[in-house]
């Protein structure tokens, strides 16, 4: 033990948005029954690299009796959560590409409907899904459907709070959803890589509510981009909590 800087959290503050994961380089910070916690004092080393992400000022670099900084034992754990992001990845892709596979992981494309698509006089809404499935979780990066394809990224609560997003966001798209306060953000960054690198993606689009939280759907698309090497337009879109587009 030893007196030095290190990392401290306000949990009156902190209402887990998991900004401050990410931003973590050593992986110190999990959002644990729903607030950011430091997994160990030893993988904290004390630089605050993730002050300027937390929205609600809820951490802080003090100075107490802490463990020293261990960097073997982050390398160490840095390796253990990735194994544990391609895990997920490959038990995925086993279900997907399993002829028993539960129905929601079952790689599919159908015809759009576009029957009254672009009629002012169209009584019932249109769907604009062209494939399945649609949890990042459970797309394979080599589904057929992201071949050439305009892509949304989608936080999966746009769809209810936003009435329009068949016809103005998700036509002629091809679609992805998820929560990055819910899911694990490393596992987005590693898939959407892997669709990048893999499937010729001409354009991204990022839709996410405007809640400090889903913004860590751009900041995972931004980093796979990054990791892939593809260069192409990148846009955002977002959607407000009453169902406005501010965007």
């Amino acid at each position: 033990m030893a007196l030095r800087k290190i990392v401290q959290i306000d949990e009156e503050k902190c209402d887990g948005c998991g900004l401050c994961v990410p931003a973590c380089a050593e992986g110190a910070i999990q959002i644990i029954d729903g607030k950011a916690r430091l997994v160990s004092e030893i993988f904290c080393d004390g630089l605050g690299a993730c002050l300027g992400e937390c929205p609600n000022d809820a951490i802080r670099i003090g100075e107490r009796e802490a463990e020293e900084f261990d960097e073997r034992a982050v390398e160490t754990h840095l390796e253990q959560e990735k194994e544990k992001v391609l895990a997920h990845i490959r038990e995925a892709e086993k279900h997907a590409d399993s002829q028993c596979a539960c129905p929601s992981a079952k790689v599919m494309t159908f015809e759009r409907n576009k029957e009254g698509a672009n009629s002012a006089e169209r009584q019932a809404p249109v769907s604009q899904l062209a494939h399945w499935p649609i949890q990042l979780k459970l797309t394979p990066a080599g589904a057929p459907f992201f071949k050439d394809a305009d892509l949304l990224v989608v936080a999966d609560c746009v769809p209810f709070a936003y009435a329009d997003f068949h016809q103005e966001l998700l036509k002629d798209k091809t679609v992805v959803i998820g929560c990055p306060k819910l899911d694990d953000i490393n596992f987005y960054v590693d898939r959407l890589t892997e669709i990048f690198k893999d499937s010729d993606v001409r354009s991204v689009r990022v839709v996410h509510m405007e809640v400090p939280c889903c913004s860590g759907l751009t900041w995972a698309t931004e980093k796979a981009l990054t990791a892939s090497g593809k260069q192409m337009p990148l846009s955002e879109v977002t959607i407000s909590t009453k169902g406005e587009k501010i965007i």
